[in-house]
């Protein structure tokens, strides 16, 4: 990052604010979403009205071939539409960027920024850029991503800093845009753990948590992390900007429907309404991308568990 921070340049466009939801009851509630990566066999306009219906207040926005392809022709004029179709139905946003066959059909989620190859790893920059920009253009509240594997043969520093160096670039570009990059700690990835995303934010100059900060996913805890997933919650919460939450056991990294798991949601859900009570801005989003053909059920009985689950006021 460069010392000399550029003045943000103001928004294009207006943002749409998004009306609360059935089932909310003012700004300090505990704002809910689905991801679209969990809704594969719905067109994204038949996704986003279902989620409406159903009473989320928001959606987290895979980025891919079969919803707002980031690759496609017309990019700029797609994503106004989709922008218009979120403010009609009261939706907020956040972009992810965890499609895994979007820049090559044969390597899932590749190639990363830790490739050795560093058009491979300026492919990825370039897919974040976009995503950078469509999230400005949505009124996303962050931009997600994450580190890729470490490559076979690649030492651990080199790959920490081919991160950090691939990172620079689309930092600069949130900042600039005023949209948060939300970095996730992903099982089996070179950054897997919140003490991971601290080393990358002292590799990266330790960059202000309103440009650097974390997707925070509730099942990762459960599976890695030694603190119980309510006390992540706190522990991370000056970065948060963007929470998944799914089911998940022990040392097994399987996205899970609630109640399939080994969670205690209670205490969890009571961290994150405490989270959104101190300012949080973003979505609790239920990330099920392997359960696609039973999306719209799930949506429904998901937002049914998380609401019975939420503590009383």
């Amino acid at each position: 990052m460069s010392p000399t921070r550029r003045r943000p340049r103001p928004h294009p466009h207006p943002i749409p604010t998004p009306r609360l939801r059935h089932g909310t009851n003012g700004p300090t509630d505990l704002r809910l979403g689905y991801g679209t990566n969990g809704l594969t066999d719905l067109r994204l306009d038949e996704a986003l009205g279902l989620l409406a219906d159903l009473g989320y207040d928001g959606v987290g926005l895979t980025l891919d071939h079969m919803h707002l392809d980031p690759l496609g022709p017309d990019l700029a004029a797609r994503t106004a539409r989709v922008a218009r179709r979120l403010g009609e139905l009261g939706l907020g946003v956040t972009v992810e960027t965890g499609a895994r066959y979007v820049l090559d059909p044969r390597r899932k989620h590749g190639p990363s920024l830790l490739d050795p190859d560093p058009e491979d790893r300026a492919s990825r920059v370039r897919l974040l850029l976009r995503a950078v920009r469509v999230a400005a253009d949505l009124g996303a509240h962050a931009v997600h991503c994450f580190s890729g594997t470490l490559p076979a043969g690649t030492p651990s520093d080199d790959a920490w800093k081919r991160l950090a160096s691939s990172l620079t670039p689309v930092l600069e570009a949130a900042e600039a845009a005023r949209v948060p990059l939300a970095v996730e700690p992903e099982p089996g990835h070179l950054l897997s753990t919140l003490d991971d995303f601290h080393h990358l934010r002292g590799l990266l100059g330790d960059p202000p948590p309103a440009v650097l900060g974390l997707t925070l996913d509730i099942g990762h805890c459960q599976c890695l992390e030694a603190l119980p997933p309510a006390d992540c919650v706190r522990a991370a919460a000056p970065w948060i900007h963007h929470v998944q939450i799914e089911d998940m056991r022990r040392g097994v990294h399987e996205h899970l429907p609630f109640g399939d798991g080994e969670i205690d949601f209670p205490p969890v859900l009571a961290a994150l309404t405490e989270l959104t009570a101190a300012g949080y801005p973003g979505l609790t989003v239920v990330e099920l991308p392997r359960h696609s053909h039973a999306g719209p059920e799930l949506a429904r009985s998901s937002l049914s568990f998380l609401r019975q689950e939420l503590p009383a006021c």
